[in-house]
């Protein structure tokens, strides 16, 4: 237990039946533990608290879950901005997984939620994350026109900053390290989200996308049927 004492985790919904049993499950497991019921408290608790990792409702009062990840994803705060972010849903359409995604998840739960699927789940995230955030410190990728600063987490165009959202940044540092050579859409599976995670097939896809938008079309073209790669 003692590897997780320092790590925190905020859990939010507004059923108290769920808020009290991921809470017992986490608490047992040494994590430290804080919860809110709407998404208004969320953020508050979320700036006050700075976890690791938010266990998020979608279906909410005042403010729904994809309104709380947006705006915790557009903060400056270190804690807030880089943590990891996990949808708790009860749907199972696609289009709720894409959607959250698109908002800035880095991953989603189902409901019901079975316990050790849940531990197994927060595990795998925060060891990819811990593992990812050591291996890139301190280091640059420059280009003519973009230069993707990995210890700030942040992307230079032209001289404007750009924030992105973590799995987009780790997608864009994966496509950038190896400039003009074809990623295979399993290399970005495995080592963006992990072996472990189970993704939808089309979570590659939003992500490409929102990164065009953002940093321009011409930096990263499709390999149909096999992959993607990086333009200088």
């Amino acid at each position: 237990m003692s590897k997780n004492e320092k790590l925190r985790i905020l859990v939010v919904d507004d059923e108290p039946d769920i808020v009290e049993m991921l809470t017992y499950n986490l608490v047992r497991e040494g994590y430290e533990v804080e919860t809110a019921y709407d998404g208004e408290e969320a953020i508050k608790k979320a700036h006050l608290f700075k976890p690791d990792l938010i266990l998020l409702d979608i279906m909410m009062p005042k403010m729904d879950g994809m309104q709380v990840c947006e705006e915790l994803r557009t903060h400056d705060e270190f804690a807030i901005n880089k943590c990891i972010i996990v949808f708790l849903t009860a749907r199972n359409e696609d289009y709720s997984h894409i959607a959250g995604l698109e908002a800035g998840a880095d991953d989603y739960i189902t409901k019901p939620v079975k316990p050790k699927v849940l531990i197994a789940r927060i595990q795998s995230l925060l060891r990819r994350h811990k593992s990812t955030s050591k291996n890139n410190s301190t280091q640059q990728l420059v280009f003519t026109n973009l230069t993707i600063d990995i210890d700030k987490r942040i992307v230079i165009k032209n001289g404007k900053t750009i924030k992105l959202p973590r799995k987009e940044f780790e997608l864009l540092v994966l496509l950038a390290s190896k400039p003009e050579q074809v990623i295979h859409r399993d290399t970005i599976y495995s080592k963006v989200w992990g072996s472990d995670i189970i993704v939808g097939d089309r979570t590659i896809d939003v992500h490409i996308r929102k990164l065009r938008e953002k940093i321009g079309e011409e930096h990263i073209e499709t390999i149909k049927g096999v992959g993607y790669k990086f333009i200088e």
